[in-house]
């Protein structure tokens, strides 16, 4: 269920503790007093934490704020015989999650872990959200070719069950927007959005990014790491560029698929997950497996349902559909009042070739926004874009 840590100088009480919460399946580690609590806690992660206040060497409040210094993000739950109102005011001042008085009573405890649990949940679903709603503002799926339709169709009955899902097209397309609508279309939509490219993390990495990694396991893992088939557990994990993952990698994602099971790198301990897998990539795959580059079991497992995404050329009605868009949201986003295109600027648009597909599109109008005037002409677009022969 998770990983806690106990730091408290009276070994009766850390054994008391760690008989209750390994019996509701916890794994717990021990310290016998501050400065190894501390050290442990910087080199591992920690779901939970229970420090007790008076304790040798370095007392809890000194632990406290030290482990706020390092920006460790773990609930600390202190535990106190000594303890009054004006102490559990100070901790949770100090930045502790909660403050319990010895003897411990086991019912609270629970509920204090699991509240943390909760807490830190919403946590990462707040980090989560930050970062979508600053890389797509005001994002949705836009457009009304009979293309757009199906895949808007396709999203409204794949979206809710589990299914995986393989998303084809070129770089620029819209594949990672897809991927999102089919998690907020799903029950998991509530539950963490996890994004991994492929294609950006050096292939000596993508194991560790993937599973995660034991403190040691080479030589800058200084420690513990959950993956992100552990972060996306409850959620969705979206693997981008799927077609430029290693052959080593494909292997361990194809057992993990098997099995929803995964073993950290440097670890023995089969660890279950359980995420929705979306993939996409803007490779061919099929004649990547006749090339002997992609495992065609791997392909099977990811393929259950295929949706493609066309390029920008093939949905030339959809332009101005997407230009108002992007014209509404970067004028509001740069604080100009709002422009708008001339009948010609939005023909050209229509005219041009969009070798960079949506991504381009966005670019350009951008670019339009803060150099044009109030109207953007199709001399304007010719002159930012690059038309089609």
């Amino acid at each position: 269920m998770g990983k806690i840590l106990v730091i408290d100088d009276e070994k009766s009480i850390r054994r008391a503790l760690k008989e209750i919460l390994e019996f509701e399946d916890f794994e717990v580690d021990e310290a016998e007093d501050g400065k190894e609590g501390l050290e442990k806690a910087k080199n591992s992660f920690y779901d939970v934490i229970f420090c007790d206040i008076k304790m040798p060497k370095m007392d809890g409040m000194e632990v406290l704020e030290n482990l706020q210094k390092e920006k460790i993000e773990s609930p600390i739950i202190m535990i106190s015989g000594h303890g009054n109102i004006e102490t559990a005011v100070e901790a949770i001042k100090k930045g502790a999650f909660d403050f319990i008085e010895k003897p411990l009573d086991l019912n609270r405890i629970l509920v204090t872990i699991r509240n943390a649990g909760d807490k830190q949940t919403l946590v990462e679903e707040k980090k989560t959200l930050k970062k979508t709603v600053q890389r797509f503002k005001g994002s949705s799926i836009i457009g009304e070719t009979s293309d757009i339709v199906k895949i808007k169709e396709m999203i409204a009955k794949v979206g809710p069950s589990d299914a995986r899902v393989l998303i084809t097209g070129e770089n620029g397309t819209g594949k990672e927007l897809v991927a999102r609508s089919l998690h907020d279309n799903s029950e998991r939509k509530d539950k963490p959005f996890v994004e991994v490219n492929c294609a950006a993390i050096p292939a000596e990495l993508i194991e560790s990014e993937l599973f995660g990694h034991e403190k040691g396991a080479f030589t800058s893992a200084v420690k513990q790491k959950k993956g992100k088939f552990e972060l996306a557990s409850t959620g969705t994990l979206f693997l981008d560029e799927i077609g430029d993952m290693s052959a080593s990698a494909q292997a361990k994602v194809l057992r993990a698929l098997q099995e929803n099971t995964i073993q950290r790198v440097g670890g023995e301990k089969n660890i279950k997950v359980n995420p929705r897998i979306v993939a996409a990539t803007n490779k061919n795959l099929r004649q990547e497996i006749e090339d002997g580059n992609f495992r065609e079991d791997l392909f099977h497992r990811l393929s259950v349902i295929l949706i493609h995404v066309p390029t920008l050329n093939e949905r030339e009605e959809d332009i101005p559909l997407l230009a108002d868009h992007f014209l509404t949201m970067t004028c509001a986003d740069h604080g100009i009042p709002r422009k708008k295109f001339s009948e010609d600027a939005l023909e050209a648009l229509k005219n041009t070739n969009w070798s960079g597909n949506i991504r381009e599109l966005r670019n350009v109008i951008e670019r339009m926004v803060i150099l044009c005037d109030n109207e953007i002409t199709g001399f304007d677009v010719n002159t930012f874009s690059n038309p089609r022969s």
